[in-house]
């Protein structure tokens, strides 16, 4: 330093403590640095690093420069590394401030103009006693903006609590400034002011974060209310300096939704703590009652291990909205229905990540599938991805190559082509929705779904068939919104919110406290989106890129329910290049154009029909043609007994009547052998029903061909059987029935 930038000697010094070393961690890269402080000047009380006053703020460090030497090993090993380097950082908010002529950060142009929005709508002076709160709210409304710009949204697992807690905080100290009404949301048009030409990111999501802001801050402050009141209650029955009991803030916790780090935190400024150890005693207990209670539900107990799981790592964290790739750690893994440390190759396993890319089935969209690598060529194939518990994904699979173990580290990699044919058809179907209720009408409601890669299927409450003329609306219509290419945006909502919006909620679905809406298509008046729905799937960002959306089917699935089968995307390409191959194969069997097929196969429809029926009289008039010389005589009774091969079995009834009437009185028995079954019809004259019944006639004849029973009238009665070669064993037993 002294060569290159001409430092004096006393502007360089050798702090002589552990400051003038730095490490990442208890373990990691680590090494001796170079720190660069600036002087802020005598006005401003302080010594230099090392010195007795170091603590003042006069002498600020700016940047560092470490020089990775050593790798940290457990306490008391380090070992050097094998390639060191040099890692500088600078702090620009710092060096902003000394460019600005600014002793502190938030005195810089860019924090104090939130800090002076935060002023602004709180009513509280910028620098009078609540300055540190509206420094908190200031740089965590920054922190939580770019947070939700980066697509994590407020949940109760991982990066969604920390953006939640980061909230939280800045929103708590709102509430002490005196704000009553929500505050955050207010002063996001201040940071993309500030912020937003630098960072287009939070412009493209300042609504999204707006929305968000204000939904946490409205449910936030009710709980707040609530919790600092009983708070107050409870601490004013302790001595002065005493412990919150644990059991009281396990309270707070599970019946009123105020978390363990806010009551610390309320407290602290009271000069109290929390008996943490008490807390977690009651943690735990509700644990054990909530496992005994489960271990009984039947059916689930087959599946205790997951449970076990879920106790000792808690939720998964779901980072499939807006990546396909991410890095986490093998937390668990089953095997043959238990759980194990590790996992050789050619092992089935049930693997759960500490985070996670991988969609786990629910809500009619199937989970997703792809691969987990990581060290020593460790190769896992997952081809299914299930929810246990409600939150607890399961990547099931295989490992094909190395040896999977609980706590590596790992790649989780979803299957991208088929995520995006997924998300086609789980978006179409949004469409399909809307679509049809616009047409049908609003009883149409969604009772069952299912999007996988190569299709959809939707069923809805609809009385009737879908006419085709209805059905290419809905299609057309469907289409059409996917050719204007929109986005498709997502929101955080409270269910109630939602739904006065607009929204549907999805049949099957169960909701929480927060909802997220995927809108979809142009809006029309004051509807914001042409689709609104509640849906915790994933889908496509514009609907463009759904590509092509095609109904295969339509048809009945129970009463008042009809299911919509259809195909997006390669499989709609597809499916069109079958019809068009299966098009050109009957044009050329018909020897003529594929324009020409539909008038052509008319007419041969029309052809087959005008033939049918002259095939029809001809059997008719060569059934009933000289019945008078083949007339039987049954001990003075008139019989027309006739096998008549391949005629149809309906004809049968109208052919024994007119062969009735020819013969006047007399008994009429006619057998048909079309498809080699057996059909039998006997008629009796009215003169002599009261001698012989057509009904016993026709059964004696059906047991000859193997059949049972027949039903009919006295004077006209039909039976069957399986064996047509008996035609003439049947007419036989007509005529020794008629001769007892």
């Amino acid at each position: 330093m002294e060569k290159i930038a001409g430092l004096s000697d006393e502007k360089i010094i050798r702090i002589p403590t552990s400051d003038n070393f730095w490490r990442m961690g208890d373990t990691g890269p680590c090494g001796p640095c170079s720190e660069i402080f600036y002087d802020h000047g005598p006005s401003i009380p302080g010594g230099p690093p090392g010195s007795p006053d170091e603590d003042g703020d006069r002498f600020i460090e700016i940047w560092n420069l470490v020089f990775m030497q050593f790798e940290e090993g457990p306490p008391g090993t380090r070992t050097p590394l094998p390639r060191p380097s040099i890692d500088t950082g600078m702090g620009l908010e710092r060096f902003a401030a000394i460019l600005q002529g600014k002793h502190d950060n938030y005195d810089t142009d860019t924090l104090r103009a939130l800090v002076l929005a935060s002023a602004d709508a709180t009513g509280q002076d910028p620098d009078g006693p609540h300055r540190t709160s509206h420094r908190v709210v200031a740089d965590h409304l920054r922190s939580s903006a770019f947070l939700m710009a980066d697509g994590v949204l407020p949940s109760n697992e991982g990066r969604g609590y920390v953006l939640r807690r980061i909230m939280r905080r800045a929103m708590r100290h709102a509430h002490m400034m005196g704000a009553r009404d929500p505050v955050m949301y207010r002063l996001v048009p201040a940071l993309t002011r500030q912020m937003g030409a630098a960072y287009p990111e939070l412009t493209r999501a300042e609504r999204l974060i707006t929305e968000t802001l204000h939904l946490e801050e409205t449910r936030f402050k009710a709980m707040l209310e609530r919790g600092l009141g009983l708070l107050a209650d409870e601490t004013g029955k302790l001595g002065d300096g005493q412990a919150l009991p644990g059991n009281v803030a396990f309270k707070l916790y599970d019946t009123y939704g105020f978390p363990l780090d806010l009551t610390q935190d309320a407290l602290r400024e009271q000069g109290r703590e929390v008996d943490a150890a008490g807390f977690q005693n009651a943690m735990a207990e509700q644990r054990k009652r909530a496992r005994a209670a489960w271990s009984g539900s039947g059916d689930a107990a087959t599946e205790r291990v997951w449970f076990e799981i879920k106790e000792l790592v808690g939720a998964s964290e779901f980072l499939g909205y807006s990546t396909e790739t991410a890095e986490g750690e093998i937390l668990s893994i089953v095997s043959s229905g238990a759980a194990v440390g590790e996992a050789s190759a050619g092992t089935e396993v049930g693997v759960v990540l500490n985070q996670t890319p991988f969609y786990a089935e629910s809500g009619g969209q199937v989970g997703d599938t792809g691969i987990i690598s990581g060290p020593d060529g460790l190769h896992i194939v997952v081809t299914d991805t299930q929810k246990k518990l409600g939150d607890l994904f399961v990547h099931l699979g295989r490992v094909e190559a190395g040896t999977a173990r609980v706590g590596t580290p790992v790649v989780a990699t979803v299957d991208h082509a088929r995520r995006g044919a997924i998300r086609a058809h789980h978006s179409a179907t949004h469409l399909l929705h809307e679509a049809m209720r616009r047409k049908l009408g609003e009883h149409v409601m969604q009772k069952g779904s299912l999007n996988a890669p190569d299709r959809l299927r939707f069923d809805v409450s609809q009385p009737r068939p879908v006419t085709p003329d209805e059905l290419a609306w809905i299609e057309s219509e469907v289409n059409a919104r996917i050719r204007e290419n929109s986005e498709v945006t997502t929101r955080l909502m409270t269910p109630d919110a939602a739904v006065a919006e607009g929204a549907m909620a999805l049949f099957g679905e169960k909701y929480g406290d927060e909802v997220r809406v995927v809108a979809m298509g142009e809006g029309e008046g004051n509807r914001p989106a042409w689709s609104i729905e509640l849906c915790g799937g994933t889908h496509v960002r514009r609907t463009g890129d759904i590509g092509l959306f095609k109904i295969v089917s339509e048809g009945a699935v129970s009463a008042g329910v009809r299911r919509i089968e259809a195909v997006t995307g390669e499989s709609a390409l597809a499916l069109i290049a079958e019809g068009e191959r299966r098009l050109a194969e009957t044009a050329a069997a018909l020897k003529a154009n594929p324009a020409e097929v539909a008038d052509r196969v008319t007419a041969l429809l029309e052809d087959r029909r005008r033939l049918e029926r002259q095939v029809n009289e001809l059997q008719k008039k060569l059934a009933t043609g000289g019945t008078a010389a083949e007339i039987e005589n049954i001990d003075g009774i008139k019989l027309a007994a006739r096998n008549m091969g391949e005629v149809p079995a309906r004809d049968l009834k109208g052919l024994a009547e007119a062969i009735g009437k020819q013969i006047e009185s007399g008994v009429v028995a006619l057998v048909s052998t079309a498809e080699g079954k057996a059909s039998i019809v006997v008629g009796v004259s009215p003169d002599l029903t009261g001698r012989f019944n057509a009904v016993e006639l026709v059964r004696a004849a059906s047991a000859a061909v193997g059949g049972k029973g027949g039903g009919g009238r006295p004077d006209l009665a039909q039976a069957g059987g399986p064996d047509g070669h008996q035609a003439e064993a049947a007419l036989a037993a007509v005529r020794s029935a008629m001769a007892v």
